[in-house]
């Protein structure tokens, strides 16, 4: 998808959780009521903004989370942050769903994810008009000595997940 065909108007999510949106594997971004309402979240065609934060204790937690449902994830040095990642349509807020990845307050219902090629941009909180940046977010210390996802990345984690990592946040 071009830059050019983009929604000018973006939403920030944390990796691994904006990859799988865009590659059409989330149908359901999780939010808090009080976060929809004060991003001014509607119903309308979004960018998704990879964040530049990730913390190794939120990868492990969703490479787990997404293992669940069949779904591996790149290596966390292969996902790209701070830019644009690709667009999708937002087609339902919901206080309640039957989907997997329902699992808060309120999500925003996605359809439609493209993906694109990075597009170096600062993030922001709610929906916010994106721009071009310098430079995508420079690997983080930890990802470099993770690898370059050949190897095996959590050496520590037991692969069959019969243990789920500790969540990293709240809820």
């Amino acid at each position: 998808m071009p830059a050019a065909d983009l929604p000018d108007v973006a939403l920030s999510v944390r990796q691994p959780w904006a990859w799988a949106i865009v590659a059409g594997f989330k149908a359901v971004e999780n939010r808090s009521e009080g976060s929809i309402r004060a991003g001014q979240m509607t119903c309308r065609r979004i960018a998704i903004h990879a964040a530049a934060g990730m913390t190794r204790k939120e990868f492990e937690w969703a490479v787990w989370r997404l293992d669940r449902h069949g779904v591996r994830c790149p290596a966390a040095l292969d996902l790209p942050r701070g830019a644009i990642i690709g667009a999708v349509d937002v087609v339902a807020i919901v206080t309640a769903s039957e989907s997997e990845w329902f699992g808060g307050q309120m999500g925003l219902v996605l359809e439609n994810a493209v993906m694109c090629d990075p597009i170096p941009a600062k993030g922001a909180l709610g929906y916010f008009p994106w721009a071009r940046a310098e430079a995508l977010a420079a690997p983080l210390p930890w990802m470099r000595k993770a690898g370059d996802g050949t190897g095996e990345l959590f050496p520590d984690l037991n692969p069959s997940f019969d243990e789920p990592p500790k969540k990293p946040f709240g809820g």
